[in-house]
């Protein structure tokens, strides 16, 4: 029986190859900031404060009438499940990311982020007893076996600020976990783009309240670049990638997405070997190559789809 090739494929792979790598591109920019004098406080500060007009605008787009129909205001509970996943998906996770940088390389961070199917799997099995397969087991050890390899040849070289560093990155992926956990049912409610762009909103003002509370007015005089750079981890590295990924998941569904996503890695490494000056070696392949294949067999084989299709 010929089967009918799906219309949107092409543009699907492309839309979520392309947020991929743009995701990628975040930690390349703030690696290349930090070498002006920022640290995490004040650099997420401006990356937050660029990026909230845009996801303004995103909420504002997606809570406009369609056919003559207003989506419905948000409840009370709404609004607390909303400032609970701008807290741990938005917020917390970007700032210990962020933060994590400053110890450890790009390559390594983007391997402990890209664990995260590994963690949903394990926080619904913890929250809700879904059965964990002993396949889905293994690839997991083996995901784990990766990045520890990669770790272990880091942290020979940096010290103790590896462990530090390696510490917050993990943090942030658990963090940005417990968001998709805890964020299918309010997609169901308001759609996809309203609550990315709500959430990230409520992080966004987090993130300046915390710089207001925690640094003085003149540490937001920095170098040009940094301004420069923050801009594009704003606008490209941010905004413009979460438009992509959830124009991927429209066409091609979240697990094709989830699996194009692999490319993030792989563009981060080579990012990081050609302008950060990184180093490329055998422990690096090896680790990258157990991540992939890791997160590959948790993902093909029985991961909870957080997000199936996006709302309007």
């Amino acid at each position: 029986m010929q089967t009918t090739p799906h219309p949107h494929l092409a543009t699907g792979l492309l839309f979520a190859s392309l947020g991929s790598i743009a995701f990628s591109g975040k930690a390349i920019i703030v690696k290349l900031a930090y070498r002006h004098g920022v640290d995490a406080v004040t650099l997420i500060m401006y990356r937050m404060l660029f990026a909230l007009p845009l996801f303004l605008a995103l909420v504002w787009w997606a809570g406009r009438p369609r056919n003559g129909v207003r989506p419905a205001p948000l409840t009370q509970r709404d609004w607390v499940g909303v400032i609970g996943l701008g807290v741990t998906g938005y917020y917390l996770a970007s700032f210990l990311d962020f933060w994590g940088l400053e110890y450890i390389t790009a390559s390594l961070e983007r391997l402990i982020l890209y664990l995260n199917p590994t963690i949903v799997l394990v926080l619904g099995w913890l929250l809700y007893g879904r059965r964990i397969t002993r396949l889905q087991a293994v690839a997991m050890a083996v995901s784990y076996a990766g990045v520890l390899l990669v770790f272990g040849h880091e942290a020979g070289q940096q010290g103790p600020d590896a462990a530090l560093g390696a510490a917050l990155v993990f943090g942030s992926a658990i963090s940005y976990a417990i968001y998709l956990v805890y964020s299918g049912e309010l997609v169901k409610r308001l759609g996809s783009l309203r609550l990315v762009g709500l959430a990230t909103s409520v992080a966004c003002v987090l993130c300046i309240a915390q710089f207001a509370l925690l640094r003085p007015l003149s540490s937001a005089v920095v170098a040009p670049e940094v301004i420069w750079l923050s801009l594009l981890n704003a606008s490209l590295c941010t905004f413009v990638p979460v438009l992509l990924v959830m124009m991927a998941i429209e066409r091609i569904g979240s697990g094709l997405t989830a699996q194009t996503g692999m490319i993030g890695p792989m563009s981060t490494i080579v990012m990081g070997v050609f302008i950060l000056g990184e180093p490329f070696n055998a422990w690096i392949i090896v680790g990258t190559v157990l991540v992939l294949a890791g997160v590959y067999l948790v993902t093909r084989f029985g991961a909870p789809r957080v997000i199936e299709k996006t709302g309007d």
